[in-house]
């Protein structure tokens, strides 16, 4: 059986044009190439609603490349090379949460950079009718439903372990708590 981690780092992914909001491909590596190098490239993030309105809090696993143990409120991840943003983030939802055949919202488009990752973010926003999730174990140990009230309180404190690109593309969507 083939270790995940190893499956993952060996993915292709394109390489972006960090320069070109389209985010233009000039190049593909392998995904542990584009973590090593900080390459720019195009993930997804999805924020699940539920009919109330709240939102889906969950914590990486401390397992992950990026950000380990820190709370996040996208569902997403790279896309493959070749593969387009809206199918990515069907993907990674499907994978992530078990979350299938919802209508994903385009909200997002910006560039993100850090010591960690360089990335063009595609940003969406889905509904989910409350029924129970699958979590990724590799991915996500735990998920939970919070008002947008409480996420907003929970991101002003800067010592809360809140994944980096998360709080700052929610900065850039005003709308993001009015839903």
């Amino acid at each position: 059986m083939t270790d995940p981690t190893q499956q993952a780092a060996a993915e292709l992914v394109d390489v972006r044009d960090p320069d070109d909001l389209a985010g233009r491909v000039v190049g593909v590596a392998t995904r542990e190439r584009v973590r090593a190098g900080n390459l720019p490239h195009a993930a997804t993030g999805v924020l699940l609603r539920d009919d109330a309105g709240r939102v889906l809090v969950h914590r990486r696993t401390r397992t992950k490349d990026v950000y380990p143990g820190a709370h996040d409120c996208f569902a997403g991840g790279v896309l493959a090379a070749g593969e387009e943003p809206d199918e990515a983030a069907a993907r990674e939802l499907a994978e992530e949460l078990g979350v299938r055949g919802v209508p994903l919202r385009p909200v997002l488009r910006r560039w993100y950079r850090d010591e960690h990752t360089h990335y063009l973010a595609h940003v969406y926003e889905a509904r989910w009718d409350g029924r129970p999730f699958t979590l990724q174990p590799s991915e996500v140990e735990a998920a939970w439903w919070t008002t947008p009230a409480e996420l907003r309180a929970a991101l002003a404190d800067p010592g809360w372990p809140f994944v980096p690109d998360t709080r700052a593309l929610l900065a850039q969507w005003p709308g993001w708590a009015t839903g």
